[in-house]
């Protein structure tokens, strides 16, 4: 028992050691802290009173400059400002937010009154409904408005993923672009009452112009699948002296060009899209795939070469769209099937057709002047695959009544197209244009001399049409520009059959804000 008294006593001494040990060094660190805040104190004290003095002390004058001084070396600070960097792009991590807004004034001898929904919103070109004068809004004339969300962001080396989310909208009605709305607003209607209609790819979707993502690779090129806009349609942009401008160009106002034969085919749906470089040379090829029962989107594809040497640059576009559809307003006094039913978003009238084209292209630059042209040859045969009234179109439209049979003689419509872009200075092009298209004689029955009709008693006459346009465009600020133009159209023959009046002018003067 003692024994154990003891070792208990023992342990409770060592325990006791210990605890005061520690206490100690809680002690002696507590004490360290104490006097490190003290010293803090004290400097913090000492900065505020030498703050406190130097505040009371009057400030010093730099030495008098003469009056003027500040205003010679104007120029000398406003250089030394525009070389400073200054990022106000609306990118982050790689996604990008842009647009573009165009309004303008415009006067024409011969117009429609202003449509709310058609993309171009008047008739820029001479139109079937053309035929009172015209003076007020022009909106879109030079480039269309339009707001987008794009990226391109690595996912490895080498390897990047990309996208485009694009709409187009007209800023005199806030709404979107919508072509086929246009035309379903004119059905019904004599030709003297109608407003500005415009058959059109961008037809009231979410993204009208573009919905698609896919990868790139410097060495192995772009895929890309969605909606996309077709190869001729970037050849038009690319290679019109005006480009593709709505109020300055035939191929801009009227997208059979840049569709291969039909306006709704510059903008494929359901499509893939692939283009790679190699060295000065280029190759793409695109496909659209057929929308299946019930709907009217048919098969296309597009195959293009190019190539760049010495400031000229050529490319060639073949395309092949099998049951194209060129629309218009239904009939005065058309009377649909009962059975229709489902309009969608609106019945329209379709013309429908096989399409082929080839497109050559070629630009040259030379110190401040650029050389632009194109051709295309555009045949239009009856459809294989016929299509029925009923079936639903672009943009979620319908077709209240189709005609199969409209070119049981081959269409033949040709473009050429030629101009020039001089930069007068850097912040002044002058762009000057001309445009010729011309469509064969596929009337069976219908002639007049040497068995070929050449007047506008039917539309399936020969015809022709022809613009000249000039543009100045002054770039006065980092993101906005001023431009005035002009554009004179004439048509003739069969392409002039059903017209109010063969010519018209369009004067405009417009702003332009870019992001």
């Amino acid at each position: 028992m003692k024994t154990t008294i003891l070792f208990a006593a023992t342990v409770f001494t060592v325990a006791t050691t210990a605890h005061a040990s520690e206490l100690s060094d809680i002690q002696q660190q507590s004490k360290l802290l104490r006097e490190q805040n003290q010293a803090l104190t004290k400097r913090i004290a000492d900065l505020e009173r030498r703050q406190r003095r130097l505040e009371a002390q009057p400030a010093k004058q730099p030495p008098r400059q003469p009056a003027n001084s500040m205003a010679a070396d104007y120029p000398a600070y406003k250089a030394e400002y525009k070389k400073a960097p200054v990022n106000d792009s609306l990118t982050w991590n790689g996604i990008t937010l842009y647009g573009l807004v165009d309004m303008g004034v415009t006067y024409q001898n011969h117009g429609a009154p202003l449509s709310s929904t058609a993309g171009l919103g008047l008739n820029y070109l001479i139109s079937k409904n053309s035929n009172g004068s015209y003076f007020g809004v022009g909106g879109n004339a030079l480039s269309s408005s339009f707001v987008g969300l794009k990226g391109n962001v690595e996912l490895t080396e080498g390897l990047n993923g990309v996208f485009n989310l694009q709409t187009g909208f007209n800023p005199w009605s806030a709404k979107l672009s919508d072509g086929l709305g246009s035309i379903v607003q004119n059905n019904g209607l004599a030709i003297g009452q109608q407003n500005t209609f415009a058959d059109s790819a961008k037809d009231g979707q979410a993204f009208n112009v573009a919905a698609y993502a896919g990868l790139s690779s410097p060495i192995y090129g772009t895929l890309t699948y969605g909606r996309q806009s077709a190869l001729t349609s970037d050849g038009v942009a690319n290679y019109d002296p005006m480009g593709n401008s709505g109020a300055f160009s035939l191929i801009g106002f009227q997208g059979a060009t840049g569709g291969g034969g039909a306006t709704e085919n510059r903008i494929f749906d359901n499509s893939f899209k692939y283009a790679v470089n190699v060295g000065p040379f280029r190759a793409a090829a695109e496909a659209q795939l057929r929308a299946g029962f019930g709907g009217a989107t048919g098969n296309a594809f597009q195959g293009q070469i190019g190539a760049d040497y010495a400031g000229l640059s050529v490319d060639a576009i073949v395309s092949r769209v099998e049951d194209a559809i060129t629309s218009a307003p239904l009939p005065v006094g058309t009377v649909l099937p009962a059975t229709l039913t489902n309009p969608g978003n609106g019945f329209v009238a379709g013309t429908v057709s096989d399409n082929s084209s080839v497109m050559l292209l070629a630009k040259y630059a030379i110190g401040p002047v650029k050389i632009l042209g194109g051709y295309e040859y555009m045949q239009f045969a009856n459809p294989k695959n016929a299509l029925l009234a009923g079936n639903s179109i672009v943009g979620g439209y319908t077709l209240g009544t189709v005609n199969n049979t409209n070119f049981t003689t081959d269409k033949i419509l040709q473009v050429f197209w030629g101009g020039a872009k001089y930069a007068v200075r850097p912040d002044v092009d002058l762009s000057v244009a001309y445009y010729h298209e011309m469509q064969n004689s596929f009337q069976s029955g219908a002639v007049n001399v040497g068995g070929v009709c050449t007047t506008s008693a039917f539309a399936q006459c020969s015809g022709q049409l022809d613009a000249v346009s000039f543009v100045v465009d002054y770039r006065f600020a980092k993101r906005f520009d001023a431009y005035a133009g002009i554009m004179w159209s004439q048509v003739s023959n069969g392409l002039s059959n059903g017209f109010l009046q063969r010519s018209s002018i369009d004067p405009t003067v417009g702003l332009r804000f870019q992001f």
